[in-house]
C-alpha cells in the first residue's frame, strides 16, 4: 500500500512502471534521444535553435506522463498535460484546450499550417531571389533532379503498404523542405502527419552531417575543388525581383492553389524585403522566424510521445524518409554531373547537392565541401541559386501530390 502511495505521489515513475514493454522502452529511448537532440544542437551539428526545444520537448513529455480520469469513459488512463493530437470531437477540444497548456498553441498555428507559414515568411524576407533570376536555367534544372528522392519514395511507400495519401505525404520528404512537408502531410495524412512531420524534421539535421559524405563518395577531389569561371556580374534590379515574385506568385497560385498559402507567405517575405521596408523586415526575419521556429521545435518535441510515435507505419516512415532525402541528395549529383559535362567540365557538380532545398544549409554544406579542397572556389551564389529554386520545385510537387491524392487511401 506504501509502494502505491509512493507511486501515486510520482506519478511519472508510475505510470512508467505500469506501461507496456514497448511504451516503456520507448519512452526511455526518447528521453534519450532528446538528450542527445540537445547536445548535437548545442554542440552546432544540429540547428540549435530547433534541435534544443525539440529535444527538451521529448523529454518532458515522455517523462511527463500521469493518470488522469477520461470524462468519456470515467477511466483512470495515461495523459499528459502538454497537448492531445489526436482530439476532433468539438466539446473534447474545448475540454482540452482548458487543461493542456500547449494546445491553443497547436490547434491555432501548428495543425492548420500557420507556424509553417510564419516560417516561409520569415524565410522568404532573407532569400535574394538575385541568385536564381541571374541563372534560372541550371538553378531549377539541379533542383528538378534533386527531387529523384520524392519521386522515387511514392512507388516505395505505397509497395511497403502505406495508402496512396501517406505514400504521397511520405515522399515530400525527399523535398528536405520543413514547412513544405508539415503542411503537405496535414493536408494528406491526417493520422499520420504528427510522425511524418517529426520523422522530416529529424533527418533534416542529418543533412549537415550526412551530406558531405555523400559528396565525397560521389565526387572526386580532383572535381570537388573545380573553380567556377569567371561571370560578368548581372545587375538585377529590387524592381525585376518585385515583378519576378509577382509573376512566380500568380502561375503558382493558379496551377497549385492548394499550396497557395506557402507560396504567397514564401514570396511576400522576398517583396518586403527588396521594397525597402526595413523595420517590417527586421520584425520577420527575426522575432517572426525565430519565434516560430522555436515553437515549431517544442510542438515537435512534446509530439513525440511514445504512444503516438509507436506506430507500425512509423517504422516504414523512418526507413522511406532517410532514402528519400539520400535519393534527392544523389539527384542533385547527377544534376551537377549533367551540367558539368554539359559545360565542358566547367561546372562544379558538388552544386548540385544545393537543389535539395534546406535552404541554406544545403548550399553551406556545398561551399564547405567545396573549400576544404580548393579554398579558392567560389561556389556559393550558384549554390543558393539553387537552394531556392530547391524550395520552389519542393512546393510544386507538394502541391501536385495534394491535389491527386488528398483525401485518397489505398
Amino acid at each position: 500500500m506504501e509502494n502505491f502511495d509512493l507511486l501515486q505521489v510520482f506519478q511519472g515513475i508510475a505510470t512508467l512502471v505500469d506501461a507496456e514493454p514497448d511504451i516503456f522502452f520507448g519512452r526511455i529511448f526518447l528521453i534519450l534521444l532528446g538528450c542527445l537532440l540537445i547536445y548535437l544542437g548545442k554542440k552546432g551539428v544540429l540547428e540549435a535553435l530547433l534541435m534544443i526545444p525539440m529535444g527538451l520537448g521529448m523529454v518532458a513529455i515522455n517523462a511527463g506522463v500521469l493518470f488522469w480520469v477520461d470524462p468519456a469513459t470515467g477511466q483512470q488512463v495515461p495523459g499528459t498535460l502538454f497537448l492531445d493530437p489526436l482530439a476532433s470531437d468539438t466539446e473534447e477540444l474545448v475540454t482540452v484546450m482548458q487543461i493542456n497548456w500547449l494546445q491553443p498553441v497547436y490547434n491555432f498555428a501548428f495543425s492548420n499550417g500557420l507556424i509553417a507559414c510564419l516560417v516561409f515568411l520569415g524565410i522568404g524576407v532573407l532569400l535574394d531571389v538575385g541568385f536564381v533570376m541571374a541563372r534560372p536555367f541550371t538553378s531549377m534544372v539541379i533542383a528538378l533532379f534533386a527531387e529523384l528522392g520524392t519521386v522515387v519514395a511514392l512507388p516505395v511507400a505505397y509497395w511497403a503498404g502505406l495508402p496512396l495519401n501517406d505514400a504521397a505525404a511520405t515522399a515530400t520528404i525527399g523535398g528536405a523542405d520543413g514547412p513544405m512537408i508539415l503542411f503537405a502531410s496535414l493536408m494528406l495524412s491526417e493520422d499520420l502527419f504528427v510522425p511524418i512531420t517529426v520523422v522530416a524534421y529529424l533527418y533534416l539535421g542529418l543533412t549537415y552531417g550526412g551530406y558531405p559524405y555523400l559528396i565525397k563518395l560521389l565526387v572526386p577531389r580532383h572535381i570537388r575543388g573545380l573553380k567556377m569561371p569567371v561571370e560578368k556580374p548581372k545587375e538585377i534590379t529590387s524592381g525585376q525581383k518585385i515583378v519576378f515574385c509577382v509573376i512566380a506568385v500568380t502561375l503558382l497560385c493558379l496551377l497549385f492553389p492548394v499550396a497557395a498559402p506557402l507560396i504567397l507567405s514564401l514570396f511576400i517575405g522576398v517583396i518586403i524585403r527588396e521594397s525597402g521596408l526595413v523595420k517590417v523586415a527586421e520584425v520577420l526575419s527575426g522575432p517572426v522566424l525565430y519565434g516560430a521556429t522555436f515553437f515549431l521545435g517544442l510542438l515537435l518535441g512534446v509530439l513525440c510521445e511514445a504512444s503516438t510515435i509507436l506506430n507500425p507505419q512509423v517504422l516504414i516512415l523512418l526507413g522511406i524518409g532517410i532514402m528519400a532525402l539520400a535519393i534527392s541528395g544523389i539527384g542533385g549529383l547527377l544534376g551537377g554531373y549533367v551540367l558539368y559535362y554539359a559545360t565542358g567540365k566547367k561546372f562544379n557538380p558538388v552544386i548540385g547537392i544545393a537543389g535539395v532545398s534546406c535552404v541554406p544549409t544545403t548550399a553551406k554544406v556545398a561551399q564547405k565541401t567545396v573549400s576544404e579542397v580548393n579554398p579558392d572556389a567560389i561556389i556559393l551564389p550558384h549554390a543558393l541559386g539553387a537552394s531556392i529554386s530547391g524550395v520552389i520545385t519542393s512546393a510544386i510537387f507538394a502541391a501536385i501530390f495534394i491535389s491527386m491524392f488528398a483525401n485518397v487511401g489505398g
